[in-house]
């Protein structure tokens, strides 16, 4: 069964936005076992639509649009529909209905081109969307199915979740498939491929393995799909137990689609712990990330990023006779951040970063690259030093993970 997604705007091709929508598509598909064959972006013009509408058709079961439903002249996509499928528009009375609600609650006008939204092709089933104004359209084509979805990101998503996916599992019949994410911190993809060469060659034909490497660490993803599902479940149970020995030293967890500043909080939030983080170098995107995720207040206290050396002075009463004799990048620095940041939040764990991510040295004499993190526990403290090189967006990415992975190292020992 595959799949083809298309999304139209201008906005994507010019570079002022980015396509999430075409990410989360594909995730969610290939959930329920299709694969997705194309992404394709396009203009907001007929002829690259109608293009595209029929590129798709030929390669895919299922297509799915997103964008072009908004009330101005320049989305086309509904008019655009209907004379591929030689099809009209007409007003949908839920639709208009919907509309005339969602205006009610502001104090704008509604306007004719407002009304606009409740046509729809007469060939398409509705598709209600309940966070703005631009319905989901259903089309049928003999055997092929189009979706036409709004490009907004959170409403495209609730259409996708609530109504696509369960309508296309009555439609199709789907293969049953798991995947299961290994985390692994501290070796690189080489290095890991050669350590696991054996066991992935003997991989029975419908597991798949995939090497997804970021700044400091190496995902694994084992993809397994067949009809079966109790087979695909106990063949993937014992792959894993045959790999987990392999690479024992470097295994931080498994991801199952959640990132490891989500692991880390689950984890945080079943043991009762709690979290403070005091940043310099990476300056908040340790804590953005755990906030990034609902529930992290159950066990996130807080975060100070004390980017300038006096505020390391003045909030984290970091002494500054430390600061004058070891510099503002050290072990004694990083490491009083973190004990001091965890006593000022009365948390459980503490993380601290200070470093120099570039391009220039700015307060310290150490070179570019260089991070201390520290994490701190109402027992201890403890550091690392690394050089994370000269670029400094790889150089706060390399130490944003490096410090989840040192924490989580820290939680699993308890």
């Amino acid at each position: 069964m595959l799949a083809e997604i298309i999304t139209i705007g201008d906005e994507i091709l010019i570079g002022q936005i980015v396509d999430t929508n075409s990410a989360f598509l594909g995730k969610e598909l290939n959930k329920i076992g299709v694969s997705v064959y194309q992404i394709t972006s396009i203009q907001d013009d007929k002829e690259h639509i109608l293009k595209a509408l029929k590129e798709a058709e030929e390669n895919a079961d299922i297509v799915i649009i997103t964008g072009g439903l908004g009330p101005t002249k320049d989305d086309i996509t509904k008019h655009t529909l209907c004379e591929y499928f030689g099809d009209s528009l007409i007003e949908d009375k839920d639709v208009l209905a919907n509309v005339e609600q969602i205006f009610s609650k502001y104090t704008i006008p509604l306007l004719d081109v407002n009304k606009q939204q409740a046509l729809v092709p007469s060939k398409a089933k509705v598709l209600m969307n309940h966070y703005g104004t631009a319905p989901g359209m259903w089309i049928e084509k003999g055997e092929k199915v189009f979706v036409s979805l709004p490009g907004v990101p959170y409403e495209m998503k609730a259409l996708i979740s609530d109504q696509v996916i369960p309508q296309l599992r009555n439609k199709f019949k789907f293969p049953y498939i798991l995947h299961k994410t290994i985390l692994t911190y501290g070796l690189g993809e080489s290095s890991l491929a050669e350590r696991i060469e054996s066991w992935e060659d003997a991989l029975p034909s419908f597991i798949k393995l995939a090497y997804l490497p970021s700044l400091g660490r190496v995902r694994l993803r084992l993809s397994a799909k067949a009809m079966d599902k109790n087979m695909v479940e106990l063949e993937m149970e014992k792959q894993i137990h045959l790999v987990l020995p392999l690479i024992k030293d470097v295994f931080v967890g498994f991801e199952e689609d959640k990132s490891i500043e989500a692991v880390i909080g689950l984890q945080l939030t079943e043991m009762g712990k709690t979290l403070a983080i005091a940043e310099s170098c990476t300056g908040g995107r340790i804590a953005q990330a755990f906030t990034a995720n609902a529930g992290a207040s159950k066990y996130f206290k807080g975060s100070i990023v004390s980017y300038a050396t006096e505020s390391k002075t003045n909030i984290l009463d970091v002494k500054a006779q430390d600061i004058e004799s070891h510099s503002v990048v050290s072990r004694e620095v990083a490491e009083a951040m973190a004990q001091n940041v965890r006593v000022l939040f009365n948390s459980d764990f503490a993380i601290s970063t200070t470093g120099n991510a570039g391009p220039s040295k700015g307060d310290s004499d150490a070179d570019v690259g260089t991070v201390w993190i520290a994490i701190a526990t109402k027992d201890k403290v403890y550091s690392e030093v690394f050089n994370f090189g000269n670029h400094r967006e790889k150089v706060i990415g390399r130490a944003t993970n490096k410090a989840f992975e040192m924490l989580q190292k820290e939680i699993l020992k308890k």
